[in-house]
């Protein structure tokens, strides 16, 4: 069976239902007014003028002419075809105007009009979006300023800022106010854009809609976000991961503090902040963060100019010494980096161009003499240099050079090698306008202070880390879990609205059911008892409170250490109780837990999860023990993880290096041990939507020996089902299925995972070269990594692949393979199929084929289409036994198939 499609679909997801608002030929403006400063008079005022070489209508009835156009009573007296409307009316009458407009055929809209009050807010969005949806209109707004798009001449906004030149540069934001503050800028500093949207309140269109249209315009090669709040987590995160692969997404978060949280259960609440958890969520997704609407324009468009860094190494070049120290320390304070350190090689290199009592370390200073030439020369030595990652060129006119002749030869210099980023500082006012002139021409980014630069530079290197941890393949873990007892146990306490704190011990049994280690733990209720279990477990042992209601046990007097005698566990019992009674008279005690002493010196950590409202369940990895919401060395992930995104988690904390090479006498820890106790952590998490916090701390480990010392579980009855409360799917397990091939090859259907790169690259160099033109519609000779984890790291949200994989006495290796690409809204699937050449005639093609239309139907996919080329006869007859019908298109054959729902 031959592959009928010329490319797996990158993770690109259809947004054709936006084409309407992006990419009219008629506009409706509903509202317009004739008095002049209204939004109404300005938004037709800028339509008009705009440049627009489309059809533009406005509608009012109360008067019939504006601007030398006529005005049109309502929008069905309109005769011809109107692709969007936009909406300038009262809110209370928008949903009628929708209503006309639905009937009109118009399938765009953009609600420039106030969403009202709070308390009225929320029915009249619905009522809004109750027409538009029954015909499928597609709404930017309420609240909105309007969309500007200059490349088409659109401005379809009431701002008075002008239009910005046009460019590659898409920016969507929550605040109108900022649109206008930013075609401002622009247009003052000649920055060109390809859109500027201002999304309003985002009853509909959601920034996760608008990465997914962006990332499939070919005009725009970058998005940039202002974020007030996400109204759907999991389609942004699931648009972002997939559009973030191919196009930079830089994103500014308004709201860095917190209020009105709840009192905390556990110490993993009291370390998650809301703000926390977006900076988690953009990294996670592969968007860059940035602080600053400078940082965010200068990020845009460094990453527009110039190549991306492959190393955090930055090399600088400048005339005085104190420019040099100040690009250092703004390396070392806010990024905690340093300077590379320059080869042996590449000063030996400058020694031979540069005088003898210039600096040839980094920072490079060539003194108040330095010529253009040894600016260049300079350069082109630091770009040959195999350490360094990037440079920063800082000019001060106190040299002897001019200015505009450092630029031209810095200049030259790129358009021989454009192969690192280049940034240039060039200091001063009108002295140096000509020179930054001169760079920009040259596509080099030009800043004011050595600052900017540094965070320019680094902000391009956090988009290639986080496309890294993107594309990475992990190793596999396989873990062998006790679900039903844990699901026992948790059933055990939930009541219907009611949370519930577990007791540790029932919290370390649900732990253990995951294969994460605890430590030994009894409970007593009377001192006695307790005195009894200590002398069986040996001593010294350690006492804890033993309460659903006490989440800080030390704090509480609720814990005695490292006794040693029955009459010191005795003792013990009594004195925690009566502290914790004392503090807290109506404290529900169960008694106290007895636990072997864990006497050698080990690292304390935390491990532990809570469940946002917005974004779901969010793990927390860092130093543990009583110290820790002080300490605060902790990093957050979003589950699932797997073993390279647990490593990742582990790498974001400082004690990472303690736990990596030790502590005076406490030996490193086994980290491919603790990489394994996280990824069973986030299973559990996976698992349970009802847990709604969990706390492992302390953690202890020393070496091999990982021990859960204490453990905390909070949970709550909810009607979410696993995995719907991730905003992430986990691996779907549910579509495995065994196959035996007409041979009696016995294969496993599964869904592709990270961890078969190599088996799909072992897969593709079966391929004949038939298979391959097949494949792709042409030879493709070498098969990178980049291209591979597009088909191994996949949305099981946005698509399904399906992979046939021999079974034991063989070797593991893949069959073959069939991929579903869904088209959100639309109801529609694309499907891909290929068998390798060794395995076809086997009937795995048709087993895949069955497989596939069986998922689109689970999934609600009423059209399945797919496109292969004339000639691939073993396609055309399979499509033909499934009931495709098949259509010649421009060359190129299209199957599709009517499912039922």
């Amino acid at each position: 069976m031959k592959l009928m499609k010329k490319v797996f679909t990158d993770n690109k997801i259809s947004a054709k239902s936006l084409e309407r608002i992006f990419n009219p030929e008629s506009i409706a403006l509903v509202g317009v007014s004739g008095r002049e400063g209204s939004v109404g008079y300005r938004l037709f005022n800028n339509l008009i003028n705009g440049g627009f070489r489309g059809k533009i209508y406005g509608v009012n009835p109360n008067f019939s002419q504006l601007f030398e156009q006529r005005i049109w009573k309502s929008v069905s007296e309109i005769e011809e075809r109107i692709d969007l409307a936009i909406i300038a009316v009262p809110i209370e009458i928008v949903s009628s105007v929708i209503r006309e407009c639905a009937e009109k055929g118009v399938m765009g809209a953009i609600v420039v009009s106030d969403s009202g009050k709070e308390t009225e807010k929320a029915g009249l969005e619905e009522e809004i979006i109750r027409e538009a949806g029954r015909v499928g209109i597609r709404i930017i707004g309420p609240n909105s300023l309007g969309v500007v798009i200059p490349r088409l001449g659109i401005n379809a906004s009431f701002t008075a800022s002008p239009v910005p030149l046009q460019g590659n540069m898409a920016f969507i934001s929550q605040s109108g106010a900022l649109c206008t503050a930013i075609m401002d800028w622009a247009c003052r500093e000649k920055v060109g854009f390809s859109h500027v949207v201002s999304i309003g309140d985002m009853a509909d269109v959601d920034f996760g809609d608008m990465i997914n249209y962006l990332g499939d315009d070919r005009n725009v090669r970058s998005i940039l976000l202002y974020v007030e709040s996400l109204t759907n987590a999991k389609k942004f995160v699931g648009a972002a991961r997939s559009v973030s692969r191919v196009k930079p997404i830089i994103a500014l978060k308004s709201g860095k503090t917190g209020a009105g949280m709840e009192a905390p259960a556990s110490y993993t609440q009291t370390l998650i902040t809301e703000d926390a958890i977006y900076s988690t969520i953009f990294k996670r997704a592969g968007i860059v963060r940035v602080d600053t609407i400078r940082e965010l324009f200068n990020a845009a468009e460094s990453l527009s100019k110039q190549p991306r860094p492959l190393k955090p190494n930055l090399a600088v070049i400048t005339n005085t010494d104190g420019t040099g120290i100040m690009t250092a320390d703004a390396l070392s304070v806010r990024w905690e980096s340093e300077l590379v350190k320059l080869s042996e090689r590449t000063i030996n290199e400058l020694e031979n161009i540069l005088p003898s009592y210039t600096n040839k370390l980094n920072p490079i200073c060539m003194r108040g003499d330095v010529t253009s030439e040894r600016y260049a020369r300079t350069l082109e030595v630091c770009l040959g240099a195999e350490e360094v990652g990037g440079v920063i060129i800082i000019f001060t006119p106190q040299s002897i050079a001019h200015p505009s002749d450092v630029a031209r030869a810095i200049s030259k210099v790129i358009r021989k090698s454009n192969t690192k980023p280049i940034f240039a500082v060039w200091m001063g006012g009108k002295s140096v306008e000509e020179a930054t002139g001169i760079l920009n021409e040259a596509g080099i980014p030009t800043f004011g202070t050595p600052e900017e630069a540094v965070n320019a530079f680094m902000h391009m290197y956090s988009y290639t880390y986080n496309l890294k941890l993107l594309q990475e393949t992990p190793r596999p873990i396989n873990g062998r879990f006790e679900k039903k007892r844990a699901e026992s146990v948790i059933e055990s306490f939930l009541k219907e609205g009611e949370s519930k704190i577990l007791p540790e011990l029932d919290s370390k049994a649900i732990i253990a059911s995951y294969e994460i280690p605890v430590n030994h733990t009894e409970v007593a209720t009377t001192p006695i008892e307790a005195s009894q279990v200590a002398k069986e477990l040996g001593f010294p042992v350690t006492l804890k409170i033993h309460s659903p209601d006490v989440a800080d046990k030390s704090n509480m007097g609720g814990v005695a250490l490292d006794l040693h005698s029955e009459e010191e566990v005795s003792n013990a019992f009594d004195r925690i109780v009566s502290n914790v009674k004392q503090l807290k008279p109506d404290t529900n005690i169960l008694g106290v837990t007895v636990q072997p002493m864990v006497t050698e010196r080990g690292f304390e950590l935390i491990l532990g999860a809570k469940k946002d409202p917005t974004f779901g369940p969010v793990i927390v990895f860092g130093a543990g023990g009583e110290m820790t919401e002080f300490i605060k060395d902790v990093a957050m992930a979003i589950p699932p993880l797997n073993s390279t995104l647990a490593l990742r988690l582990m790498e974001k904390t400082r004690i990472f290096n303690l736990l990596s090479n030790g502590f005076r006498n406490i030996p490193p820890a086994n980290i491919d041990a603790l990489v394994r106790v996280i990824v069973n952590f986030s299973e559990l998490i996976v698992d349970f939507p009802d847990i709604t916090e969990a706390d492992i701390n302390p953690l202890y480990v020393r070496g091999e020996h990982i021990l859960a010392l204490d453990a905390r579980i909070k949970v709550e009855r909810t009607e979410e089902k696993p995995p719907h409360h991730l905003i992430i799917a986990p691996y779907p397990s549910q579509y495995e299925s065994y196959y035996t091939l007409k041979d009696g090859t016995v294969t496993l259907l599964r869904p592709i995972r990270p961890e078969d790169e190599p088996l799909i690259l072992e897969l593709f160099n079966t391929f004949s070269k038939e298979t391959i033109v097949y494949r792709f519609f042409h030879v493709i000779k070498v098969t990178t990594h980049e291209q591979l984890v597009r088909y191994t790291q996949i949305d099981y949200d946005r698509e399904i692949a399906i992979i046939a994989v021999g079974q034991p006495p063989g070797r593991e290796r893949i069959f073959g393979i069939v991929q579903l690409i869904f088209e959100p809204g639309e109801e529609k699937a694309e499907f891909a199929i290929v068998v390798g050449d060794l395995w076809q005639g086997r009937g795995l093609g048709t087993k895949l084929m069955e497989v596939c239309v069986s998922i689109a139907r689970q999934r609600g996919v009423r059209l399945l289409w797919g496109e292969f080329i004339p000639g691939n006869m073993p396609m055309i007859n399979l499509s033909k036994r499934m009931g495709f019908n098949i259509e010649n298109r421009d060359g190129s054959l299209y199957a599709e198939l009517k499912l039922d729902a």
